[in-house]
């Protein structure tokens, strides 16, 4: 699309009370943005834009500089693509109240790929890192883009996996694609626009209020087929997108937890509800009926991941192995112990049985 058209669709979203429905009326009713753009009260009125609105767009015309615009969007590479762009992601407009405008930065074929979106708390415990390092890491062996919101915790955990594994993620802002927040993820930033995108529905310099986050994470879950949340409190911005998926007809997975722990409500509250329960990638893939790139499945999900794994497994014998045994055996500090212990559980590596006692699983006696 030209430059003297994408200012106006860049102008348009910059003024308040104008979106797609509204855009969409002006375009046809005057054949042309430019011409809606430059257009009189008196002609917006009769386009159909009530009075509140139409003052709002006159009254931002003489703030807002389109071809300062256009450089701002130039300066950072950034992508403006309009609904009616064939850039802009079918997933995406498939709800209801889909932007009017996406702004991107980094590769396009990002936006179409087959995208999960893998969310949870910003104080993520170490099970929830692991867990979210694994199934990210599957997933993208699997050719699917991991699409987060760049927050700490979770969010952080997926794109490093994703990028670490050599495959594609995406992350929705809350402001515009020039300010990066957190801050502290910067240079994760910039890694994502290699090996994928950032996205955003708001214009250069929009600062990330708090409203925005709710009303981001309605394109998170809009632009993949399934949400997948990790650790997340019972009333969590992780859930809103889980909500958001549900009303959008994405499927919804959710990784079980400990009923002692806090970070663990959300998903288990989720699996309550319906949510499927994840143990591994192979879960997802099944449900959405995608095909596995690995051919031996079972021992990709059964295969210890880590030094640490390798070293606890081979300490133990098809009898319940106390966990001081294991500690004893290894080498290794209670804490370290228990935590490897919870994600191997997890993978289905080993099973608790009580009193703090553990055993393989058959299949790697």
């Amino acid at each position: 699309m030209h430059d003297s058209e994408i200012k106006y669709w860049i102008g348009f979203t910059r003024t308040p009370g104008i979106g797609k429905v509204r855009l969409n009326a002006l375009k046809d009713h005057f054949g042309c943005l430019e011409d809606a753009w430059k257009a009189t009260k008196t002609d917006l009125v009769r386009a159909g834009l009530d009075d509140k609105v139409a003052d709002s767009l006159v009254a931002s015309r003489t703030k807002i500089s389109l071809e300062k615009e256009l450089e701002l969007v130039g300066k950072y590479n950034i992508k403006v693509i309009p609904f009616n762009s064939p850039d802009y992601p079918p997933l995406l407009k498939e709800i209801h109240d889909y932007p009017a405008v996406i702004y991107v930065r980094g590769m396009l074929k990002a936006l179409n790929g087959t995208n999960i979106a893998i969310v949870g708390t910003r104080r993520a415990t170490a099970y929830g890192r692991q867990v979210t390092e694994e199934l990210a890491h599957g997933l993208v062996m699997n050719n699917i883009t991991i699409i987060s919101g760049l927050a700490k915790g979770i969010d952080t955990a997926a794109h490093r996996a994703a990028i670490d594994a050599g495959g594609q993620t995406m992350a929705v802002f809350a402001s515009g694609l020039d300010i990066v927040y957190p801050p502290e993820n910067l240079n994760l930033a910039r890694e994502i626009m290699e090996h994928g995108a950032l996205v955003s529905e708001y214009p250069v310099g929009i600062k990330p209020k708090a409203d925005n986050f709710p009303r981001r994470n309605r394109i998170l879950s809009g632009l993949c087929c399934g949400v997948l949340i990790v650790e997340s409190g019972e009333n969590s911005g992780a859930l809103i997108t889980a909500n958001f998926a549900l009303e959008q007809n994405r499927e919804v997975f959710a990784v079980p937890g400990s009923i002692m722990s806090a970070m663990s409500k959300g998903p288990n509250k989720l699996i309550q509800e319906g949510a499927k329960l994840v143990r591994n990638h192979i879960d997802i893939i099944e449900e959405l009926n995608l095909s596995v790139v690995s051919q031996q499945l079972e021992m990709e999900v059964m295969a210890a991941s880590n030094e640490i794994e390798s070293h606890i497994i081979n300490c133990m014998t098809g009898e319940p192995t106390h966990i001081d045994e294991i500690c004893r055996k290894t080498g290794l500090n209670t804490s370290t112990v228990m935590s490897n212990l919870a994600i191997m559980e997890f993978k289905g590596l080993v099973r608790q049985l009580g009193n703090m006692s553990y055993m393989l699983n058959n299949n790697l006696r």
